[in-house]
């Protein structure tokens, strides 16, 4: 899982350079992926590709979800917590299935240290989506400074 970059800053306009960059991409690699980009609560952000379908949007808004409760990355969430046992992780952590879901493939757009939005792909392979996410924030010059710590389970 590759760490997600950083932001020196965040607003409407960076969140339309990010995706329409992600999307170029995803359109020249014929990538049926659905991208989403949240400043805050706000989807600033939405593009669905050909081969995806209206799953796909219900996808990156649970993942999305579970990167604003955790403030980490759904791949990172999945890796720490879920594992091979998602609805465990669901139960422990009293989440909704049908609104949050620890599959990889959506990034905290985190400035200054905090999280102050949320980049969300689906379509492909968890892992895959998550890289093309990270390797969109790398494109738009973000830095490498780790992510937020986490949070645990009570």
């Amino acid at each position: 899982m590759q760490p997600v970059p950083h932001l020196d800053h965040l607003d409407h306009a960076t969140a339309w350079r990010l995706g329409s960059a992600l999307v170029e991409r995803a359109q020249q690699e014929r990538l049926g992926v659905t991208v989403a980009i949240w400043l805050g609560e706000q989807r600033v952000f939405h593009a669905a590709l050909p081969g995806t379908s209206a799953d796909n949007d219900r996808w990156v808004e649970r993942k999305a979800r579970v990167v604003r409760h955790f403030g980490v990355s759904s791949a990172e969430v999945h890796a720490t917590y879920a594992g091979d046992d998602p609805e465990r992780f669901l139960r422990l952590f009293a989440l909704p299935v049908e609104l949050y879901f620890p599959a990889a493939g959506a990034v905290p757009l985190v400035v200054g240290g905090a999280v102050a939005g949320v980049l969300a792909v689906s379509g492909l392979s968890g892992e895959e989506d998550h890289d093309l996410a990270v390797d969109a924030l790398r494109g738009l010059g973000a830095t490498d400074r780790g992510a937020p710590e986490g949070h645990s389970a009570e």
